[in-house]
């Protein structure tokens, strides 16, 4: 079931629900990612076990566009899921955050530790900042500079598959016919075939919350990906112990992408933990 959520005056969201036979569950995805980027196979996967529920951030997929006219925070990204949640009836849920998505999942924990059953992060940073942690791989800093260079459709899916790429590592073998496929489908969900930007100028104020994750009671998951080019490792050994209580699970060959190969032992991770 697809509908629409208003989060602001004049915003809405695209939001989904794979009906399933247990708890529900909420996938948030990364920067400037739809929800489709949760690739079709991981949620039948996740349905087998809950109800799930993915959708589209603002500036993103078949959500509101409109960063320019209404600018937002992080932080505000994060009541846009507590949003989702109500607008589907969800008191709580089981909450798995990616990228960007971990950091709101982060910010959900400390806000609203009452809507969550539990908490699923990968490929994120914690929100108690360590200067000396390593940073995203250079390579990938001079491709986000040409995030919204003018391109045709198919120099566009060329430039997404080059990120995906770059994002995917060196631990699994690339696919990029697979991401091709992803990234057509997206762009036929979203109608556009811009690169989002938006979330990259978003306020990031109000995220350093190290002192209240230290004070999270949520049973709290957090995968490891040791090919991870943006949070390379110990970046996810960090995390896990900011967060009272976490757990530390290590998916070999996981960068900072979902390739097929690696969509099954990413479920089992996520239901070991959920159930």
């Amino acid at each position: 079931m697809e509908r629409f959520v208003d989060v602001a005056p004049g915003v809405r969201v695209w939001a989904e629900e794979i009906d399933g036979p247990g708890e529900p569950l909420l996938l948030v995805m990364g920067a400037n990612a739809s929800g489709l980027a949760w690739p079709d196979e991981l949620v039948a996967r996740l349905a087998e076990r809950h109800r799930v529920i993915r959708y589209d951030h603002r500036d993103t997929g078949r959500s509101t566009h409109a960063f320019d006219e209404a600018p937002y925070a992080i932080r505000d990204l994060a009541e846009d899921a507590v949003a989702v949640l109500d607008a589907f009836g969800v008191d709580r849920a089981h909450v798995v955050g990616m990228s960007l998505g971990g950091t709101l999942a982060q910010l959900l924990l400390v806000e609203h530790p009452d809507r969550l059953l539990t908490a699923t992060v990968f490929c994120t940073a914690s929100l108690l900042p360590d200067a000396d942690l390593p940073g995203p791989d250079p390579a990938l800093l001079r491709l986000w500079g040409e995030f919204t260079d003018e391109r045709s459709r198919e120099q566009e899916l060329d430039w997404r598959v080059e990120h995906w790429r770059l994002l995917n590592g060196s631990g699994v073998e690339f696919d990029a016919a697979w991401f091709r496929a992803l990234e057509e489908r997206i762009m036929e969900h979203s109608g556009r075939e811009d690169s989002p930007a938006a979330h990259a100028a978003a306020a990031q104020d109000g995220l350093e919350r190290g002192a209240d994750l230290a004070e999270v009671t949520v049973p709290t998951l957090v995968i490891e990906a040791p090919e991870d080019p943006i949070n390379p490792p110990p970046h996810a050994t960090h995390l896990a112990a900011s967060i009272k209580g976490a757990t530390l699970v290590r998916i070999e060959g996981l960068a900072h992408a979902i390739p097929q190969p690696l969509i099954a032992p990413l479920a089992e991770a996520i239901l070991a933990h959920t159930t």
